[in-house]
């Protein structure tokens, strides 16, 4: 179930969710001239991240690596931005947002078992 189209969708929008969660976390919680470096820097800084360390063959993305990781390592670099883009919500003032992305990211993870196992083997 994790590749189907609307769970797919659905990943795709928390990913860009999580990075407006986090900019907006740096913003709410910096003042000054660090207030835009951080909120910019941070959301690109997990795009980076997001995009550079991948497991080989992932069905979910186009099978390519630039760098390839573990399976579990590749989730635990998922979880953390996902939930740290949730979690930056909350801290920016936002907690229904950041408790319903949250709630949408674990629907997400729930339907998408086989996903989940195929990292956890890789």
């Amino acid at each position: 179930m994790g590749s189907t189209w609307w769970n797919l969708t659905l990943r795709f929008l928390l990913e860009l969710a999580a990075l407006l969660g986090l900019g907006m976390a740096d913003w709410s919680l910096s003042a000054g001239f660090w207030r835009w470096i951080l909120a910019i820097a941070l959301p690109l800084v997990a795009a980076v991240l997001w995009g550079t360390f991948a497991v080989l063959d992932d069905p979910s993305r186009s099978g390519r690596a630039p760098v390839p990781v573990p399976g579990a390592v590749r989730l635990a670099l998922e979880l953390i931005i996902l939930f740290g883009g949730a979690t930056g919500f909350y801290l920016a003032g936002h907690a229904s947002t950041g408790i319903v992305m949250a709630l949408l990211v674990a629907l997400s993870y729930a339907f998408s078992l086989d996903r989940l196992a195929w990292l956890l083997r890789q």
